[in-house]
């Protein structure tokens, strides 16, 4: 008898560690398994389930490689960790509340094109999506190497429930997602990236509605946002509406329109950019490297956008490209025009502060833009807060600049703008440049440049080494090594 138990005992254990085999994922094979049960169920006219994965067609599979059952949108409300492998993304796929996504490194996620695929953290969801310097996670297109367009795909949003202001839960996130955010905790956890890229987002919902390759909002500063890079997105590359997140190691490359944008109250710190520009690539609005809104209206409401960025380096479209035109004959997409509806247009400033922002900006290096900083008064009294201490531009450099300053969106003339008339007046310069130029902000403006050739990170070092101490590479080490991608039209995924 104490054989037979033994025996029989062996035999359980070897039916269990069958059964947990069958309900392992695994990437390689996308064959549903009986034994693991889907819970579906409704979220505002969608359909929610606690399971992520699927086949092609739909089908439940615990080992698919399908992010999203297809719809397009589809709620996620469970606890799921990936296996690593490549997915395709497909639909807008929601990460609800309570639900927590994990990726692990060395991940792919490819956007399906025909769904304008889109994954969104939604205010009390998590992300978990820690890469490494050796394998990165990476959120890309699915067309081929060398079919790759920007917005190819919609791109990656993640909310949470720190303060903007607008509101708790007062405002819909850009784009055309559902997800609405903003609330009271400022240290507010929505997960973690780190070492990600994402590349070939913003495919617009509809015209002049784009998601951005990156868009916060108001995340806390209880989430991890550290070595990300977004590549040829097709709106903004990182757009933050409120929230305290503080940020570190951003690359914005080769994007369509402004490369960090803030809005809403962001008031989080960000350390460490890049930018680098594309000169055939701009916006119809004017491109620029910082645009920054306390809100659209420019109003006093509070908390203001007071966000405080150190250590950034612009490469403008001047920078690599000495035939270089601020036209839109010579800006016509270089043969990447998705041909989507989204319009090329002009490159601006480096900087474009407007409606009452309040944006802090120090150590900072700009390369090779049509305008330097542009202080704009249209909308609230942005040139107010910078003359009475309430916004910090300190330690920049300028670089061969078309001009230093300009007062007004779209015009390009170092000259004092009046306001009620609508006129500059040509004996007087900008009060940007004045501002900038005050001995007390420890600024500099070096007139002359001469366009260096591309070669990748090698080149952006080599620049960052002949103005040491400032930038997004102060000390001369490259945060870039491994992880990031300079040539990701043509990588093999």
């Amino acid at each position: 008898m104490k054989t037979d138990k033994m025996f029989l005992g062996c035999m359980g254990i070897l039916a269990m560690s069958m059964m947990f085999t069958a309900c392992s994922s695994n990437n390689d094979d996308p064959t549903p398994s009986p034994s693991e049960k889907y819970v579906w169920s409704e979220d505002g006219g969608f359909k929610a389930c606690d399971h992520v994965l699927f086949t092609d067609n739909g089908q439940e599979a615990p080992k698919g490689n399908v992010i999203g059952n297809g719809d397009q949108n589809f709620v996620f409300k469970g606890n799921q960790t990936l296996d690593r492998g490549t997915y395709l993304l497909k639909g807008w796929v929601y990460v609800a509340d309570g639900a927590t996504l994990t990726i692990p490194a060395g991940t792919v996620i490819k956007g399906d094109k025909d769904t304008k695929a889109a994954l969104i953290v939604e205010p009390g969801g998590k992300l978990i999506a820690n890469g490494t310097a050796d394998k990165p996670i990476v959120f890309t297109s699915e067309q081929a190497a060398g079919s790759r367009r920007p917005g190819d795909w919609g791109g990656l949003i993640i909310c949470g429930k720190a303060p903007n202001n607008n509101g708790v839960l007062a405002q819909q996130i850009e784009g055309g997602p559902r997800t609405k955010h903003g609330g009271t905790d400022a240290n507010d956890n929505s997960g973690s990236l780190q070492y990600v890229r994402i590349e070939f987002a913003g495919y617009p919902f509809k015209k002049d509605q784009e998601i951005n390759g990156l868009t916060l909002g108001s995340v806390g500063a209880g989430t991890t946002i550290d070595h990300v890079q977004v590549s040829y997105s097709n709106d903004d590359s990182f757009e933050w509406f409120g929230g305290t997140v503080n940020c570190k190691h951003l690359i914005a490359f080769h994007g369509w329109d402004d490369d960090f944008d803030t809005d809403n109250g962001f008031s989080g710190k960000v350390q460490y950019g890049l930018s680098v520009r594309d000169s055939r690539i701009a916006d119809a609005s004017q491109s620029n490297g910082f645009e920054s809104d306390n809100n659209a209206s420019g109003s006093t409401a509070e908390p203001y956008t007071t966000a405080t960025f150190s250590n950034i380096t612009f490469l403008g479209p001047k920078t690599f490209d000495a035939s270089f035109t601020n036209d839109k004959t010579y800006i016509n997409g270089g043969g990447i025009n998705p041909e989507n509806g989204s319009s090329m247009g002009l490159f601006q400033a480096a900087m474009h502060i407007r409606r009452n922002s309040r944006l802090n900006v120090n150590n900072t290096l700009a390369i090779g833009w049509p305008i330097g900083l542009i202080l704009d008064n249209e909308k609230g009294n942005t040139q107010g807060a910078a003359a009475n201490g309430q916004m910090k531009l300190n330690g920049i450099t300028f670089v061969g600049m078309d001009i230093v300053g300009s007062d007004f969106n779209k015009v390009y003339k170092d000259e004092l703008y009046d306001y009620t008339t609508k006129t500059t007046d040509a004996t007087k310069p900008s009060f940007t440049s004045n501002f900038f130029q005050l001995a007390a902000n420890q600024n500099t403006v070096v007139g002359n440049w001469m366009a260096q050739a591309w070669n990748g990170i090698a080149s952006i070092l080599a620049i960052s080494k002949q103005y040491p101490g400032i930038g997004a590479f102060p000390d001369g080490q490259d945060w870039t090594a491994g992880w990031a991608n300079f040539d990701p039209q043509n990588a093999q995924y």
